[in-house]
């Protein structure tokens, strides 16, 4: 690990309450004032992102969400190329949920059925049990315990940001600006927020966001649709940085990766994914939970390696 990525993961790795985010913030600052970029915390509702050098006249945004989530039971498991497996897991977990409250709910509606006052009166304990079983649940997905352990959600973007800040040279630094947002665990509030308040800018700039890129040599570059021109561009700075430690795929289509660069027309999303053996599905586990503990340091420099190619060849044109 670099220098930068210990202090992270030794000082830094949980980053929900607002002392942590401020705490993170500072430590960032510090990176970026090193490396002689301008650092602005910018506040949109109830996000802060960071934003570090000049999104207006760079070439390209590199950004990250900083935010941790809550801590589950459940890892939130991903097969970008795949939605029916994506879809059949997120009803399981829904389900999860909402069995017991329906449980409660019928077993309310039969004792009322009976018609005593005992059991009216039980039936109604049930059914207010089973909307607070509800609303505690919510209470818990949103505001719940940080999960401690973030090594791929999301420190392993922030360290990407922040090792990128000391790769690229001196002369390449004003063509690239770097973000990291806020509260993306909360339905990409602080990216929706900043490309609210960017947007006549910003939906001209490529934007590269980093989620989850250390548990899998399967480099997977999701292009939204007004990104597609430079997709050849962005295929080859990768694959020059290549060592042939990684599959490396910028897929323009056929591809859901729910993060921070959905919010943009030219956002691409990258993410690491492992592959099953018998079906070759592309899949990520094991974030949100306690075994989200795999941080590949190969991955990270690999990263780093093809985003200052690409800041050249954008540079170049």
């Amino acid at each position: 690990m670099t220098e930068t990525t210990q202090i992270v993961f030794n000082r830094y790795q949980i980053r929900k309450t607002k002392t942590q985010k401020r705490e993170f913030a500072m430590f960032a600052e510090q990176v970026a004032n090193y490396n002689g970029y301008r650092f602005t915390p910018e506040m949109n509702g109830s996000s802060c992102n960071l934003v570090v050098g000049d999104p207006y006249n760079a070439d390209v945004i590199f950004t990250a969400h900083y935010d941790t989530c809550p801590r589950f039971p459940f890892p939130n498991f991903l097969t970008p190329k795949n939605f029916f497996i994506y879809l059949v897991y997120q009803i399981f977990l829904a389900a999860v949920i909402l069995i017991p409250y329906i449980a409660l709910l019928a077993a309310s509606i039969v004792l009322s059925e009976l018609g005593t006052d005992l059991t009216i009166l039980v039936g109604a304990a049930l059914r207010l049990l089973a909307y607070l079983i509800v609303i505690l649940m919510m209470i818990l997905l949103i505001h719940g315990p940080a999960n401690k352990h973030t090594a791929n959600d999301n420190t392993s973007g922030v360290t990407t940001l922040l090792d990128l800040m000391h790769a690229l040279p001196a002369e390449l630094r004003h063509r690239a600006a770097f973000i990291f947002f806020d509260n993306e665990e909360l339905g990409l509030l602080g990216s929706r927020s900043y490309y609210r308040r960017h947007k006549k800018v910003l939906s001209r700039k490529l934007l590269i966001n980093f989620d989850c890129v250390s548990d899998g040599n399967n480099m997977l570059f999701t292009v939204n649709k007004k990104a597609r021109s430079l997709a050849n561009v962005i295929d080859q700075a990768f694959a020059e940085a290549n060592n042939g430690d990684f599959h490396v795929e910028v897929a323009p289509k056929g591809v859901f990766f729910p993060s921070d660069q959905l919010v943009y027309p030219m956002g691409v999303g990258v993410g690491a994914f492992n592959k099953s053996k018998r079906l070759g599905i592309l899949y990520m586990d094991k974030i949100h939970t306690n075994k989200d503990t795999i941080y590949m340091e190969q991955n990270i420099d690999f990263l780093v390696r093809g985003s200052v190619n690409l800041t050249k060849k954008l540079s170049a044109r």
